[in-house]
């Protein structure tokens, strides 16, 4: 797609599906709307590939940790698809269909970046609590890499730590995260 051929109107799911797939920009569909943003940077790549890479060895069978996969925050004639830079989703899931929905995601993280700290602190927090996703987590570069772990209680996330060095991440269960290896 030319910059001339940008969409003129609002998506729906047929047409954000059949548009080109961009592998020099990050594409998601806001309430119908295009956003397109630049890659992230290596070091952003590298810390979402450790994260990932942490979360699935320590997950429970039947979950598994991914980067940057499609999920459906909410349908309808204006759709949302965040892509998350890692979710935990059902392994079952995961090996069948590109794009999960909220039912079947665990957690989300985001990798928090120039550009980027709005929309994940404000839009995307509202928008997975009100999908259902149980967890968030917002991982700050640093350094020193902090996360801020959120669960999701009677529609709100509420904040169930802010992490430095060793975390135990609670998904369900107890997930040990070593901040300070994703830097070294």
């Amino acid at each position: 797609m030319t910059i001339d051929a940008w969409p003129d109107h609002l998506l729906d799911l047929g047409e954000w599906d059949a548009l080109p797939e961009h592998t020099g920009r990050r594409c998601e569909l806001v309430e119908g709307v295009l956003h397109v943003a630049p890659r992230p940077s290596a070091r952003h790549q590298r810390l979402v590939h450790l994260v990932v890479s942490a979360l699935d060895a320590a997950l429970p069978p039947g979950w598994c940790a991914v980067a940057e996969v499609e999920v459906l925050v909410e349908g309808g004639r204006t759709p949302t698809i965040r892509t998350p830079d890692v979710a935990v989703v059902r392994t079952v899931t995961a090996d069948e269909r590109p794009r999960q929905h909220p039912a079947d995601v665990l957690a989300v993280v985001e990798v928090l970046s120039p550009g980027t700290h709005r929309t994940d602190r404000v839009a995307k927090t509202a928008e997975y609590a009100e999908a259902g996703i149980e967890h968030y987590g917002l991982l700050e570069p640093g350094p020193p890499v902090a996360l801020t772990t959120m669960r999701l209680v009677e529609g709100r996330y509420e904040v169930t730590g802010a992490h430095r060095g060793l975390a135990r991440v609670d998904l369900g269960v107890e997930t040990p995260l070593d901040l300070d290896a994703l830097v070294r």
